[in-house]
């Protein structure tokens, strides 16, 4: 998923070529991925990636000042349970520092985020009502299956996008899931 996000941002921002990735360091083996899928995606499309971690508050305010500082064209922000609870930090920083910013779920767009493109919660939520019927039925729980969400979804703040000053492709405005007016 996370060179798809990375090949959208790109198409949103072609003219993009210095991309900050934000990540938790202590998201372990998450982290090492979204980094290492990030950076592999990057080198077809001449990307360059600035690597940033962040594991407290102040630690997104300094990441932000380093985006602006070096004068980054665009924010990739990993998957993390700090930045999902951090969300409204993230995008109001990102809105007052006019970063187009990709996200990994639906809750950052529905606050002002420019876009998300991840697994669908509801799908996750439907998946864990089959599993919990299964349970309830008698199924052991070490039986079950590991399963992952299959449902993909891309949503766009367009108003985010305006405000901006991005003009988002019609070929992802129709693609998207959501786009919020």
């Amino acid at each position: 998923m996370s060179a798809k996000r990375l090949e959208l941002l790109h198409e949103v921002i072609p003219g993009a070529a210095r991309i900050a990735l934000l990540v938790e360091p202590n998201n372990g083996v998450i982290t090492e991925t979204i980094v290492r899928d990030v950076q592999a995606a990057a080198r077809p499309m001449g990307l360059q990636i600035r690597l940033l971690e962040a594991n407290t508050n102040s630690e997104i305010d300094a990441a932000f000042a380093t985006i602006t500082r070096e004068r980054l064209d665009a924010l990739f922000v990993g998957n993390s349970p700090l930045f999902n609870s951090r969300r409204i930090q993230l995008v109001n920083l990102a809105s007052y520092h006019r970063i187009p910013a990709t996200y990994s779920g639906r809750i950052y767009p529905e606050i002002g985020g420019l876009m998300s493109y991840g697994a669908s919660v509801t799908d996750a939520s439907r998946q864990a009502g089959v599993y919990t019927g299964r349970i309830l039925r008698g199924a052991r729980p070490a039986d079950l299956p590991v399963l992952q969400s299959t449902k993909l979804e891309l949503v766009i703040n367009h108003q985010s996008a305006r405000m901006l000053g991005l003009n988002i492709p019609d070929k992802l405005l129709v693609a998207a899931d959501e786009v919020i007016e």
